[in-house]
């Protein structure tokens, strides 16, 4: 998985972080890995309550974005397998 600069900084990371999910893994599932591992994350990159997506992040996998997809939609094989990232990434706005 990888993560925006300001997500790093927040959880003391690197570009690309590593967690387990077990199966089916989906959008949610590594969302909730990835806050259960790195608790400073939890309610930055989904809201608390209603678990959206906060407004100024998108999800890609395997070079399509995935930001509005079905949180428990079924990943491709090659995220699950950890062949190809989950990229959490920050929008840019302005003009």
């Amino acid at each position: 998985m990888e993560l925006p600069a300001h997500l790093r900084t927040l959880a003391g990371v690197g570009v690309e972080v590593a967690v387990n999910v077990e199966a089916p893994v989906t959008v949610r599932s590594v969302l909730d890995a990835l806050e259960a591992g790195y608790p400073a994350l939890r309610g930055t990159i989904r809201d608390y309550g209603t678990e959206q997506r906060r407004p100024f992040l998108r999800f890609f996998v395997c070079e399509q974005d995935w930001s509005h997809e079905r949180p428990d939609a079924p990943l491709p094989a090659a995220v699950a397998s950890g062949a190809e990232p989950f990229m959490i990434v920050g929008a840019i706005s302005g003009g």
